[in-house]
Order: structure tokens, then C-alpha cells, then sequence
């Protein structure tokens, strides 16, 4: 591996100032760039993320929907252990729908929190405001730390990307645990296509199933794969991965399991969202590394390892969470195509202070994380290491917890 300091030759965008080469091709409407998930251009040079938005705001009847969810919720209340299961980050989307739920239809949830093992102090405050405003019940579940921490080295070498275990975790547990309290409606919030293609909007409402899952959830590798791929080196109790296992279709089938979206039958809007959680339950938001201070401050605060996760896509792809709320804007009317550029270019892409963090937890080197993302990196983009900064720390940083042991694997006989 070269020094992490040293130039690599790179394709990026034109306007980033960053010393790029061979520009990326960019939507012309919201900014994202050819290596964006599921991305397309029309004639125009428009993506079909922001054609899917356009479709959403100008076709879709919203007053049919919300009658077809009234109906939906009617179906189950009353019937089983719980009205529904929701499954909750505590993030401003899932908190929500848990809000929308308890108060618009007055259901009795069993709210179920995976704990990916990286809550933030804010989070974990503003989780227990809510479920003590809303009079909910909560099952929160957190995974063996050392399974954890080894299935984040293999989904980093292997994809590029080392959150299978929160991605698994997220939308697996909560379909068993509705198995186990035989309650057949699961809701979730936002749909898929709030910022990616995966799902055509034009089509039916996205169901959050298996095919979903296997889709593009766990980054192609189940459970039964993991468990193949780490147990050459790592000691572990089989049954450890089981809250990362989908159900089977058979079971979920016997129970006739519906789990859905409530985005796809309301029109979602994140930012107004977040102002009214904000508002009626005392949700707080946060710091996040590498993002515009104070202008994101409701995106992605569930976890200290946002930043990480969002540096390392910018390695792979040339893009981070700046550009995509960017677009989000930019299609929402919140900001002019200049202003967003210019915050991509002052924000886009630094390395979080949580990098070393994450490195001490799966067992890396600076180099060595470097030489793995490398060989994911999306073709035309290629990292320009010399020209990228450095986030500033945020508030909680030095509360998050330091690894002292290593990780402990078996030498290969």
C-alpha cells in the first residue's frame, strides 16, 4: 500500500477543487454524480431519483393513500398482541413514524430497537423522551460486540462497506420479533426512494420484504454466508447470527406479515419532519462529522460512525451525505443549484476523527483501510488522498467508547 499521504491520479467532479481529473457526470437538476446507486440520465441530463420526486409531488394522489393506510391500520388493530410493530433508530425518520402512529391513530405499538453498538449520547436521550411522551412498549436488542466487531472487518474487505451488520440487523430483527409477538403489521418510514431507484414509483408501494432485503439491504451476503466467510479465523456461537437471518417466506407466510412503508402513503419530507418532532416530542439533533454545521443537524445522528461511513462512500464513489441532502434540497426548493454546489465543495469528503476509532475496533492500520477501500472504488473515481482534509471532532467525540483489546482472531493453519 502507498503512503496514505501520497496523490493517487483520480477521476472527480469539476467543481470540487480537489485536484480531480476526467469530471463525473452529474445530474443536471440535483448534482449527484454517475457513481450514485441505481443512477440514471434521461435526454436532459436528469436523474431518475429526481423524475421519481417529480412523479411523487405531481401524480400521486396523497388523499387516496392516506385512505388506503386508514384502512390498512383498521385491519389489524385490535386483533393481535400489538396493533403493529415499528421498527425505531431513534433517527428523525423512525421517531416519526412512531409519533404519526401514536398520535394520528392512537395504535399500541411494540417498538423494537436494534442496537447497532454506536448510539450517541443525544440519541439514546432523545429515545428515552419519546417513548416516556408517547406511553410506548420497547424491546431494544443489542449483538455479541465481537461478532460485531468481525463482521465489520469483512463487510469492510469484501464490499467496501462495514455496516452488514447494522444494514442486517435493522431490517431482520424486527421481522422476528414480529414472528415471536405474532403481530403481523410492521411499519417502517421513509421508502427507498426518498433517495434512490431501486423501486419504481410509478409501480406499487414498496413492500419491505425479502426481495428488498436481498436486494440491496445486506450488500448481497446473508447471514449463512457471513458465517461461512469469518469462520475460518474468528470462534463463534452459530446462534450469534441469528438476529441478522431473514425469517423464512413459510413462517412469515402463516402469519400473513404486511410490512410497509409509511412513506408511501403520506408525502414525506424529512426537514419538516424533523421541525415537528423537534417540536411536540423535544427531539434534539446533532453534531455529524464532515457535514455543514448546524444546517443538517436532524440527518443521521443515530451513530459515531456516520462520519466514517460517509468518508468512506466519498472514497469509493466521489460523493457523501453532504451531496445527498443536497439533492434532497435542490429538489425540494431549498436551495439554489450555486448554493448547494458550494457546500459540497467546503464539506464534502473530509476524514472524521472517528476513523481511528473504527480502525482500533476491527483491527486495521491506516494504510492497510486505505489499501482495502481502494479496491472498491467505483470506476470513473478514483480518491485524491493528498487533497482531502480533515472534519473537525465533534461534541461527544471523547465519550465514545476507545477498544483496548484486539481483535482476536485464529492464525491460519
Amino acid at each position: 500500500m502507498n503512503d496514505p499521504s501520497s496523490p493517487i491520479t483520480i477521476a472527480g467532479c469539476a467543481d470540487c477543487a480537489r485536484g480531480c481529473k476526467n469530471p463525473l457526470v452529474k445530474c443536471t437538476k440535483c448534482g449527484l454524480p454517475q457513481t450514485y446507486e441505481t443512477i440514471e440520465f434521461d435526454a436532459e441530463g436528469v436523474c431518475n431519483v429526481c423524475r421519481g420526486h417529480e412523479h411523487k409531488r405531481e401524480k400521486i394522489d396523497w388523499a387516496a393513500k392516506g385512505a388506503q393506510f386508514d384502512e390498512i391500520i383498521e385491519q389489524y388493530r385490535g386483533k393481535y398482541e400489538y396493533d403493529c410493530i415499528v421498527p425505531f433508530s431513534g433517527g428523525k425518520d423512525s421517531t416519526f413514524t412512531l409519533h404519526h402512529l401514536v398520535t394520528k391513530y392512537k395504535v399500541k405499538p411494540l417498538v423494537v430497537q436494534f442496537n447497532h453498538g454506536f448510539m450517541r449520547p443525544t440519541l439514546l436521550e432523545n429515545n428515552e423522551r419519546t417513548f416516556k411522551r408517547l406511553g410506548v412498549d420497547v424491546l431494544s436488542f443489542t449483538p455479541n460486540w465481537h461478532l460485531v466487531r468481525r463482521v465489520m472487518l469483512e463487510a469492510l474487505i469484501r464490499k467496501g462497506d462495514f455496516c452488514w451488520h447494522c444494514h442486517t440487523g435493522i431490517f431482520a430483527y424486527p421481522m422476528r420479533v414480529a414472528l415471536k409477538y405474532a403481530t403481523p403489521l410492521i411499519v417502517w418510514g421513509e421508502p427507498s426512494s426518498e433517495y434512490t431507484a431501486y423501486y419504481d414509483v410509478k409501480g406499487d408501494e414498496e413492500e419491505v420484504d425479502e426481495t428488498r432485503f436481498n436486494r440491496f439491504v445486506n450488500l448481497g451476503i446473508t447471514a449463512e454466508d457471513m458465517a461461512g466467510m469469518i469462520s475460518k479465523d474468528f470462534d463463534f456461537d452459530p446462534r450469534d447470527l441469528a438476529p441478522f437471518t431473514y425469517p423464512k417466506l413459510a413462517e412469515l407466510k402463516k402469519l400473513r406479515v404486511r410490512s410497509l412503508c409509511l412513506g408511501s402513503y403520506i408525502p414525506w419530507d424529512t426537514k419538516s419532519q424533523s421541525e415537528l418532532i423537534q417540536k411536540e416530542l423535544g427531539w434534539k439533533g446533532d453534531q455529524v462529522e464532515g457535514m455543514p454545521p448546524g444546517l443538517y443537524d436532524y440527518e443521521k445522528i443515530e451513530c459515531w460512525l456516520q462520519g466514517v461511513r460517509d468518508y468512506i462512500k466519498f472514497l469509493k464513489r466521489g460523493y457523501a451525505r453532504v451531496s445527498q441532502m443536497v439533492a434532497l434540497d435542490l429538489r425540494n426548493g431549498r436551495l439554489t443549484k450555486e448554493e448547494g454546489d458550494k457546500l459540497v465543495r467546503e464539506h464534502e469528503g473530509q476524514k472524521p476523527a472517528a476513523l481511528a476509532l473504527f480502525l482500533d475496533y476491527v483491527g486495521l492500520t491506516e494504510p492497510e483501510f486505505y489499501d482495502v477501500v481502494r479496491k472498491t472504488v467505483v470506476p470513473p473515481h478514483e480518491p485524491d488522498l493528498a487533497t482531502i482534509g480533515e472534519a473537525p471532532k465533534t461534541w461527544d467525540n471523547a465519550r465514545w467508547y476507545r477498544e483496548t483489546v484486539p481483535l482476536r482472531l485464529r492464525k491460519s493453519s
